[in-house]
């Protein structure tokens, strides 16, 4: 017998599969076939249900919906706002919220809808929709839409179910029905995300579908004190985006005098800037440190049949183009079949008066031999019927007024029977070649919708903006001497001994010792380093370093140059061996430099003194030991003005903000 435990961990097991799979399918993940989720395609039902070209309260669709969609009236009315605010389905009238700006829509009692003609046109066809019974049984909804145009890749989607989320990005109306005309043909085709929002967008890594895209404001430098923000990334509202420049101004990132939203109709966000602030570069800066620029990754999860799955937006479209030309084909099968019923009745209609078979009947005594008599009579004219006559024709006939018999009009009929031939004849050539008609009903959408949608992003390629190059440099970094502290946390006390540099808080501090250690550190508040600090600076890629120093082991001098090392940061490394007595006498950068070193007297000596120019030494690895300067003992380096040449003026930092070429570990 079964544990209690048992039954209950298989209770929940059976229920909590229950639940994903309803969450999964009837709620956040869109059907590839229509590319509606649930709610979505019971709002558009709703409204195909209530069409009669008028607008309708909104509080009413809702309500109407709520028969077929077993959640609350909010849920209906946010999915309604958001699918009308897409501008392909549902025509508003009304306050619907503002899709820049975030602000929402009005009560629903207040603002009203209908279908848009290409709903009317491309979504709903009964003979081709499956339905079944709504959540309680009264009333009827269909499976999926006959959509006639890829509505997944058209709108797009977001959702999160359980243990799976969906992010499908919004495609352009005429590139799809473009894309779609490709497939038809057999040639290549590539698409590409559109948003409402405009902006602009790089597809470097887009993956069809997946993969991931980045997207920016499109900002414009109104003059150099003034920046105007006219289209915003998709995900963002001007709202939002604002937010995001305040923080990015209250952390010290940028400096702003203040920034205005006019968005209404379009967006206009304008920015006033610092004294000694100028548009070009607060132009990077926003795009590195706020959301006028954001990175999307896209996860086309979709529902093929009853199963979700992972697909691309060629597999997408692919499947959506064979089911339009399936679906068409079906449509003029069905299309074909009533006009051939349509002829049959009238051909029926047109014998049974011109020839007066109705006359045959005045004898018969009963029912049965009435339709016999008919009956035999049709016979006589078989070969001119579609299919054989049936009892059911034979009563239509029967059914027919002597009223309407009187005023026959032969001509009239001839002309109908010919117009039916006609369409038939014209179905039968389309069915002949459905490529064509495809291709044809394509053609009339994109002629007859295509001007209401154009490209809106700009589809461009941006590289990479350095948050290293375009940070302020708004940090005071302090090595107090006395104390051996250094960061920006620190007060200069003397400003005889005290090093201070001005660097960004994405900067790597570059410290030097006198006892040749050396580490790269990242911008720090407060750190002890000791008091033994010869220099420090920003890391800057393929600075030059002159160095002069005292080997211990052999009591004598070297010289080295060498060039920005890579590193590990927080590594201790060594710029030559370690010794107690080991010392640096001279440090500089760059070229044309130069030092007086003094010696050891010597009677045999004919100086005491020399000076070498740096760039008479050759740039080595920063591991090499260098140039021995003299056999003689070094007593004192100094800088030197070089034959003349006015010596460089100390330089404590190095310039610019560059990270050295090999990555961090």
């Amino acid at each position: 017998m079964e544990s209690q435990p048992g039954k209950l961990h298989q209770l929940f097991d059976e229920n909590f599969l229950e639940y994903t799979s309803y969450v999964i399918r009837e709620r956040a993940i869109p059907h590839v076939e229509d590319g509606l989720k649930p709610v979505q395609r019971r709002i558009l039902q709703t409204l195909h249900n209530m069409e009669d070209g008028r607008f309708h309260k909104v509080a009413n669709v809702v309500g109407e919906t709520m028969k077929l969609h077993p959640h609350g009236d909010q849920s209906i009315f946010a999915a309604l706002v958001n699918l009308s605010n897409k501008g392909y389905l549902i025509d508003q009238q009304g306050n619907f919220g503002n899709i820049f700006t975030g602000d929402r829509a009005s009560a629903a009692r207040y603002i009203e809808c209908r279908l848009s003609p290409l709903a009317k046109e491309i979504l709903f066809n009964k003979d081709l929709s499956e339905f079944v019974d709504s959540y309680d049984g009264r009333m009827k909804e269909p499976v999926t839409l006959a959509a006639k145009i890829p509505l997944l890749l058209l709108m797009g989607a977001e959702g999160i179910a359980v243990g799976m989320a969906t992010k499908i990005l919004p495609h352009n109306f005429c590139e799809l029905l473009e894309a779609q005309k490709k497939i038809l043909v057999g040639e290549e085709f590539t698409l590409y995300p559109d948003f409402l929002k405009k902006g602009l967008v790089d597809v470097t890594s887009y993956d069809d579908g997946n993969g991931k895209i980045r997207c920016r404001a499109r900002i414009e430098e109104y003059n150099e004190k003034t920046i105007l923000i006219k289209e915003i990334p998709f995900t963002t509202t001007t709202q939002s985006l604002t937010d995001s420049i305040e923080k990015a101004a209250k952390a010290g990132k940028i400096k702003i005098v203040s920034i205005n939203d006019y968005t209404a109709e379009n967006v206009e966000i304008e920015i006033k800037l610092a004294r000694g602030i100028y548009a070009k570069d607060t132009i990077k800066a926003l795009y590195a440190f706020t959301d006028c620029e954001v990175s999307i990754t896209p996860n086309l999860t979709l529902i093929n049949g009853n199963n979700p799955e992972t697909s691309t937006v060629s597999d997408v479209i692919k499947l959506n183009t064979f089911k339009l030309k399936d679906d068409l084909q079906k449509e003029l099968e069905i299309e074909f079949s009533r006009l051939q019923e349509k002829l049959h009745a009238r051909l029926l209609e047109q014998i049974f008066i011109e020839e007066r078979l109705y006359k045959n009947i005045e004898e018969a005594k009963n029912y049965k031999m009435v339709v016999e008599s008919v009956d035999t009579a049709l016979a006589d004219f078989s070969d001119e019927f579609v299919r054989p006559v049936t009892k059911e024709d034979i009563e239509r006939l029967l059914e027919i007024r002597i009223k309407r018999i009187s005023r026959y009009d032969i001509n009239k009929q001839q002309k109908e029977i010919k117009a039916i031939r006609k369409d038939i004849k014209a179905i039968t050539k389309s069915l002949e070649d459905m490529v064509s008609f495809t291709l044809d009903f394509l053609n009339k959408l994109l002629k007859k919708y295509g001007k209401y949608f154009p490209r809106l992003t700009e589809i461009t390629c941006f590289s990479e903006v350095s948050y290293r190059k375009v940070a302020l440099s708004n940090l005071a970094v302090v090595y107090n001497k006395k104390s051996g502290f250094l960061g920006h946390h620190i007060k200069e006390t003397d400003a005889k001994h005290d090093q201070t540099i001005t660097c960004s808080e994405y900067d790597k501090l570059f410290l030097i010792f006198t006892n040749g250690m050396y580490k790269i550190l990242p911008v720090t508040e407060k750190l002890y380093v000791g008091q033994d600090l010869e220099w420090f600076g920003i890391v800057k890629k393929n600075a030059v370093f002159n160095i002069i120093y005292r080997d211990g082991a052999e009591n004598l001098a070297y010289v080295k140059r060498f060039k920005t090392p890579s590193f590990i940061l927080d590594k201790e490394y060594h710029l030559f061996a370690e010794h107690k007595r080991s010392k640096i006498l001279l440090m500089s950068f760059g070229e044309n430099n130069f030092a007086k070193i003094n010696m050891m007297p010597s009677a045999r000596a004919r100086t005491n003194s020399i000076e070498i120019s740096f760039d008479d030494f050759l740039i080595k690895n920063v591991a090499a030991k260098g140039k021995r300067v003299s056999t003689r003992v070094v007593r004192r380096v100094s800088a030197s003005t070089g034959k003349g040449i006015a010596p460089p003026k100390k330089n404590l930092s190095l310039p610019g903000l560059i990270e050295p070429e090999k990555p961090e570990e």
